[in-house]
């Protein structure tokens, strides 16, 4: 019993922590707003990677796909030898 007054007290305490931020603070307001410009960027780039993984997987899939078709064509000619 003891413990989850010691947590509620705790929450109660980190809550009126955040109600007392100052989000008018310049140096805050540009700190987020810098932060939001990274956090697209990086979504940016990590679709453009994902973009391409997909076009190597489809490229290594296809790749796969004609060197079993070349194996299958040499072992048909072999067996005709």
């Amino acid at each position: 019993m003891n413990s989850i007054l010691e947590k509620e007290k705790k929450l109660n305490s980190a809550l009126t922590k955040l109600k007392e931020l100052n989000l008018d603070n310049p140096d805050i307001k540009k700190n987020i707003e810098t932060l939001t410009d990274q956090k697209n960027q990086l979504k940016i780039e990590k679709h453009e990677i994902e973009k391409k993984y997909k076009t190597l997987v489809d490229e290594h899939d296809n790749l796969a796909l004609k060197l079993r078709e070349f194996e299958h064509k040499e072992k048909m000619e072999e067996k005709k030898d």
